[in-house]
């Protein structure tokens, strides 16, 4: 397969006991709530979410902090460590999430409204393949946040030990319409690190 390697569970397990205070010290979980905020999707709270790549789920919690509880949420990560953490995370604030171990088009889950993908498609061996494995899970008219890595030298850094891609922002708004979706806005994180390392899309996948 082309492309860098998935990193192992292992090297996940590892991180998840510090990954969710890291994530809020360099400013990921505000920048997710203003992603999220900056629209002006609908703001539906009976909706099916699925958080891709979920982590220690700030994605996720910021998703409820703004929209509200949800009629379910699904957390789909690779790592059980990952899980156990952003499953503490959602019952904190009152919701219990379905957890699901297993990497993107090798598990069996059901369709959802809303799919949350941070920092996910950069590990895909095919990042295009990737996309349509998320369009398959979501029903027609449904909404795809995503955050994906742009090319900046602190991006360089973060290589070494991740091994991710980055993508141009037309590069990837290319990809999404391939697969089908339609791009709703684009989002540009204002300030930190996430406005150095990431990107925003919001799309819709077409009926």
């Amino acid at each position: 397969m082309n492309g860098p390697p998935i990193p192992s569970e292992d090297r996940y397990d590892s991180v998840a006991p510090r990954w969710g205070d890291k994530m809020r010290t360099l400013g990921y979980y505000d920048a997710y709530l203003g992603f999220i905020t900056d629209g002006e999707e609908p703001a539906h709270r009976r909706v099916r979410v699925i958080d891709i790549g979920a982590g220690t789920a700030a994605f996720s919690e910021a998703w409820i902090a703004s929209r509200g509880r949800p009629a379910s949420i699904t957390l789909l990560d690779p790592s059980r460590g990952m899980l156990e953490r952003s499953d503490f995370a959602l019952r904190r604030r009152g919701v219990e999430p379905l957890l699901v171990q297993g990497l993107l088009g090798a598990v069996d889950v059901e369709v959802f409204d809303v799919a949350l993908a941070s920092h996910v498609i950069e590990h895909c061996d095919d990042p295009k393949a990737a996309l349509r494995e998320i369009s398959e899970l979501l029903s027609p008219g449904g909404l795809l946040y995503l955050v994906f890595s742009k090319p900046h030298w602190c991006n360089a850094i973060i290589w070494l030990q991740w091994r991710h891609r980055t993508f141009q922002k037309e590069h990837m708004l290319e990809l999404l319409t391939e697969v089908g979706f339609e791009v709703e806005r684009t989002y540009a994180f204002p300030a930190g690190p996430p406005s150095r390392t990431s990107m925003g899309i919001v799309a819709v996948k077409s009926s």
